[in-house]
């Protein structure tokens, strides 16, 4: 395989299911549609912690939240476990970024040469995620609802900038080539909330037409207590005044994710009359999903297939044009991925991150037993909870309260919770078995919550944190 350069492109908070090319009835993506068909279409792929810090954590340094304790919207990535931009800068090739990156600053050495309008930790981040005993209400959840249909917002123009200055980075690297391939990551930060589209995106979809979300499931079974915490803080669907207005914040994701195609069309645009398209190879991916209103929830945040699939396309040389890979991926498998597209032969430490290469897996044949897992330690949960997905089946453990089981080839929608089925005991029992061989639940449940309460702790208490003004996202720079 041949050394080339890498566009990594990564939107947030777009769902796997959001591409006309897997098949969405409603959502218009023709430029992602097109790369798709020039390359490969991961379609199972997963986040490995559903919210935004910790996943870019994970995609940073290909390594789990457990294994590195970024563990919420706090506890930011700071350089400090090595990632691949460090394996970049060790070996002389270039790592830019333009955009959102989330960490905790931007003077870190996480192992980026140059960072472009980023965004990064502000105000010391979601200090009351750090809440988890007792997990408090989010108030500000009022603003979701409030901030939905067409018009502007600080995030459209952001992401407008962001377009613009990755077009005039690669207009300026096409005219100066290097002597080593490059990397490029470029991060958006739509189709995250608010869900205001510019008029042009939102108009492309009629409220009216789109269906209404799943409803919220009986929770009166052995995760009650687990789920009515979670329920209780983020209170999101509580705001919204009938089912009218829930299909018009649906419609301004729609056309978000409208938004940002056009500006990846835009940056493919730009390779093609430059000629970078004949030495890059381009990745387009997300940090997590949304939760849509299904089940009520919105957001993120959960280990159901709306929250923690994301999009996953690779196209270029060596990449099999048109495939779609059902083999299950994750974001640590970046990692091995980008150094295997640079040209940089894994050292001891690399070989032993868990990731395995897109570029590898995209040529072989479908493996539905292939394991992938998630984590989430932050906002909302009283305890940890860990996902393990293979081709066929999720298990989701929630320490101290039980698990839940999906066979998602009778029941993609995850509407039913095998966990207490007769006949499936013994897979629930291999599941947790194999879980258990990969970390302690417990231990790390504990481990995470002593992080977090040491910053607590650091900050006067949970009083003087409750105090804080929290808002529901990060501002653009």
């Amino acid at each position: 395989m041949n050394p080339k350069n890498l566009v990594i492109i990564m939107d947030d908070e777009h769902g796997t299911p959001f591409l006309g090319c897997a098949g969405h009835p409603i959502v218009k993506t023709p430029n992602l549609d097109r790369l798709a068909a020039t390359g490969t279409r991961f379609a199972n792929a997963q986040c490995n912690n559903p919210i935004c810090m910790p996943s870019r954590a994970s995609f940073a340094t290909g390594l789990y939240t457990h294994e590195t304790g970024y563990w919420d919207n706090v506890i930011a990535y700071d350089g400090r476990v090595k990632g691949w931009g460090h394996r970049l800068q060790e070996t002389g090739h270039g790592c830019v970024s333009i955009g959102k990156l989330h960490y905790m600053n931007a003077t870190d050495p996480t192992g980026i040469d140059e960072q472009i309008i980023p965004m990064h930790v502000d105000k010391g981040g979601d200090l009351h995620g750090l809440i988890r005993d007792d997990p408090p209400t989010r108030h500000q959840s009022k603003n979701f609802a409030a901030q939905i249909g067409p018009g502007d917002s600080e995030y459209i123009r952001y992401d407008n900038d962001i377009s613009a200055r990755a077009g005039a980075w690669l207009r300026a690297a096409a005219g100066n080539p290097a002597d080593k391939p490059w990397v490029v990551f470029i991060s958006f930060i739509g189709p995250h909330y608010p869900m205001i589209a510019p008029p042009e995106f939102f108009n492309l979809y009629a409220p009216e037409d789109i269906p209404l979300p799943k409803a919220k499931p009986d929770r009166s079974g052995k995760l009650r207590d687990w789920w009515d915490a979670f329920e209780n803080c983020y209170i999101f669907d509580q705001y919204f005044e009938d089912d009218r207005q829930r299909q018009i914040a649906i419609a301004g994701y729609f056309g978000l994710i409208s938004f940002i195609d056009n500006h990846i069309g835009r940056i493919m645009q730009v390779m093609e009359e430059t000629g970078l398209m004949e030495n890059t190879r381009i990745a387009f991916t997300s940090d997590h999903g949304e939760n849509l209103g299904t089940r009520g929830l919105w957001g993120k945040s959960t280990m159901y297939e709306e929250s923690v699939g994301v999009p996953l396309i690779m196209a270029g040389e060596d990449i099999p044009s048109g495939k779609v890979v059902e083999t299950p991926v994750s974001l640590i498998d970046f990692y091995p991925t980008i150094l295997r597209c640079i040209g940089i032969p894994p050292n001891d430490q690399d070989r032993e991150r868990p990731g395995r290469s897109l570029l590898d897996l995209a040529r072989e044949g479908d493996d539905a037993e292939r394991m992938v897992l998630s984590e989430y330690h932050a906002t909302a949960s009283k305890t940890g909870v860990f996902m393990l997905r293979n081709g066929r089946y999720k298990y989701i453990h929630y320490v101290s309260h039980g698990a839940e089981l999906f066979d998602l080839e009778m029941d993609p929608e995850e509407l039913r919770d095998l966990s207490s089925d007769p006949g499936h005991q013994s897979m629930i029992r291999e599941f947790e078995k194999r879980l258990r061989d990969i970390l302690d639940p417990e231990a790390v449940d504990a481990n995470a919550k002593q992080d977090q309460n040491a910053v607590i702790a650091e900050l006067g208490g949970r009083d003087a944190v409750l105090e804080r003004d929290v808002p529901i996202s990060t501002p653009a720079p």
